[in-house]
This record gives structure tokens, C-alpha cells and sequence, in this order.
């Protein structure tokens, strides 16, 4: 019985202090709306494309816009084609069928995935599908981290937007993991949309997290937004909004995250 005890008290000591030794964790997220590979030239350049995200050296990255073997796309599998082209792994989520292949939302990760799920976002019936593709990640430290890249739909009216929002809180917002939403949310930080991801969800609340981001040769709105669960253990280094007026119609927006377990 005393080495049952014993043993048994290891076990959990050892357990808890294992657990406790997870470390910080700084992850540089990037959120980038591809314009499915075509350029604002319509020349579609994926080597631009990957060299664009390989020059902020990311760990995790929200694709939008995402063509799998697509006729626009010349029948490419684009998520794999970038992870290629980047050195990392990739994976895609269809929110529709699309012009003899599929359209949807892409992640690239630093890291190998220890689980995915792709959620079937709500719309209107005469409205375009919409998807969030959720990964999970260990890293190094320990940590499980839960990314999730999304393309909300871009109509003026929000009643899809809206639905979409409340999806995602209703399926995210007490998530165990600590996550990050990024992706092209076709709404201001301010907005309706907004504000309903904020009852779960934070958006730095500093200057540079509300520079427009569309268009990329002159943005005039907001679109774009990297937002995170547990506010209390991320710390933001930096995030910053990138315009460049070739590789896509979209700037790309990336932050400098650490998280403490």
C-alpha cells in the first residue's frame, strides 16, 4: 500500500510539474488575402506570392481566397503549391465547389498540425458558402495553440456576417485552447461583426491594429484582423499592416504574439 501511495504521488508530481514547465511561446501570425493566385495583374505568381509571405518569416499563417485545382487557377493546388514554395505545411478548408475545383480558406504552419476541423459557416440562402478552418498546434514549449483562418462573406448588407460571427463564438467562444482568429473579416473594428467576436475574442488595442487594409494601392476600410481568446496571457510585440500593390488587392497584416501558459 506505502508503494502504491508512493508511486501514485510521483506520478502527479511528475505530471504537474512537467505541465508547469511549459514556456513562453512568441509567435509571429500573418493574415493574408491571395486574390487566388491571380495578382492585381492577373498574371497569377505564386513564386511572388510565397515570397511575400517568406519575407515576414511567419509561424502561422490565415490564407483567403484559396483556389484547389481551380480552371482560374490553372488547376494548381495552391495551399499545397505555397506550403512548397514556403517551406511549410499546409492545409485547406472547401467552402465551396468553384469552377471544376474548390474555393476556400487556407493555413500554413511552421509547425505539424496535431488536429483540424473545417466549420460550415452560416448564409443566406442566395449567399456565397463561407468557412473557417480550425488547426491546432504543439510547439516546442509544450503549448497547444488553436489558429483559426476565415473569410467572412462581402456583401454591404452584414446579416451574413453577422450569423457567421455568432457561429464562430457559439463554436469557439469557450474554447479549452488558447486560440487566434485571423482572416479577411470584410468588417471595420468597429463594426456589428466586430463586436460580436469581441464578447469572446480581443483586437490590440492599439493604433496600428486599425489602419485599412483594402484596397492595397489606397485602403479605405478595415478589413483584415488577427484577435485572440485569454487576454491575459498573450503580450503583443507588435502588429502591423503591410500595403503592396501587386500580389494582392489586399494588405497583408501580421502580428508578433507571445504567449504565457
Amino acid at each position: 500500500m506505502v508503494r502504491i501511495v508512493i508511486f501514485t504521488f510521483l506520478f502527479f508530481f511528475t505530471h504537474i510539474k512537467g505541465h508547469s514547465q511549459n514556456g513562453k511561446d512568441t509567435l509571429r501570425v500573418m493574415t493574408f488575402n491571395i486574390l487566388h493566385g491571380a495578382t492585381v495583374k492577373n498574371d497569377f505568381n505564386l513564386d511572388t506570392i510565397a515570397g511575400v509571405i517568406q519575407s515576414f518569416q511567419p509561424d502561422l499563417v490565415a490564407l483567403q481566397e484559396v483556389d484547389f485545382k481551380t480552371k482560374r487557377a490553372k488547376g494548381y493546388d495552391l495551399p499545397t503549391e505555397l506550403g512548397f514554395r514556403t517551406g511549410m505545411v499546409s492545409l485547406f478548408a472547401r467552402a465551396m465547389y468553384y469552377d471544376g475545383g474548390e474555393y476556400g480558406e487556407a493555413i500554413l504552419s511552421r509547425y505539424t498540425l496535431v488536429g483540424s476541423e473545417n466549420l460550415d459557416l452560416p448564409h443566406l440562402p442566395a449567399s456565397e458558402p463561407r468557412a473557417a478552418l480550425v488547426a491546432r498546434i504543439k510547439t516546442s514549449k509544450g503549448n497547444t495553440i488553436q489558429f483559426v483562418g476565415t473569410h467572412l462573406d462581402h456583401l454591404n448588407e452584414n446579416t451574413d456576417r453577422k450569423m457567421q460571427a455568432k457561429a464562430l463564438i457559439d463554436k469557439l467562444g469557450d474554447t479549452p485552447y488558447p486560440t487566434i482568429i485571423a482572416g479577411d473579416l470584410n468588417d471595420g473594428a468597429h463594426s456589428e461583426t466586430l463586436q460580436i467576436l469581441k464578447t469572446k475574442f480581443s483586437k490590440p488595442q492599439i493604433s496600428e491594429a486599425l489602419v485599412n487594409t483594402w484596397p492595397s494601392d489606397a485602403p479605405k476600410r478595415n478589413l483584415d484582423h488577427i484577435l485572440f481568446n485569454r487576454t491575459e496571457q498573450w503580450e503583443v510585440l507588435d502588429y502591423t499592416v503591410h500595403c503592396e500593390n501587386y500580389a494582392s488587392d489586399h494588405c497583408v497584416v501580421t502580428a508578433t504574439l507571445v504567449f504565457t501558459p
